[in-house]
């Protein structure tokens, strides 16, 4: 059993992201923080659930403490991923943060009525979107406290 990340201890998260330029901008907000994390990189939905449930290429994967999900993938969309997640009693114990270009009012309920954590709209200007990701590595990696990560042997 481990807890999750402790200030010193590096967060593990898993980004659900097709588009490299976001990916890019991802990395170098994260890069710039002071908070020590392992960012993985899924490029579709599909993937993204092979590495949550440790499956083909992602055996060895760690389980993410916190997943930003992009909406718009190929493959399997970001509700798909989320409605899997939420339907695995494992899964479902990690924070799912959706990051999306889109402000569509029907994508923010959806992704709440499917547990989703916090719905944040990536901005077009690229130090909006650091300063956007900054924000959410403070508050997620630093303020909140988040469940332990166990096995899958949860009761």
């Amino acid at each position: 059993m481990s807890d999750s990340p402790g200030p010193s201890d590096p967060a593990d998260i898993l980004l659900v992201e097709d588009n490299p330029g976001d990916v890019r901008l991802t990395r170098e907000a994260f890069e710039e923080g002071q908070i020590a994390n392992n960012l993985h990189v899924a490029t579709d939905g599909v993937e993204a659930l092979e590495f949550l449930h440790q499956r083909g290429d992602h055996v060895d994967a760690p389980r993410p403490d916190i997943v930003l999900l992009d909406l718009n993938l190929p493959r399997k969309n970001g509700d798909e991923v989320l409605a899997e997640i939420d339907d695995d009693p494992v899964l479902s114990r990690i924070p799912v943060i959706v990051l999306t270009s889109s402000e569509a009012e029907e994508d923010v309920v959806q992704s709440y009525e499917l547990q989703a954590n916090a719905y944040l709209t990536k901005p077009v200007d690229p130090a909006a979107f650091i300063e956007i990701v900054r924000s959410f590595q403070e508050f997620w990696l630093s303020v909140v406290r988040l469940p332990p990560m166990e096995s899958d042997d949860v009761e």
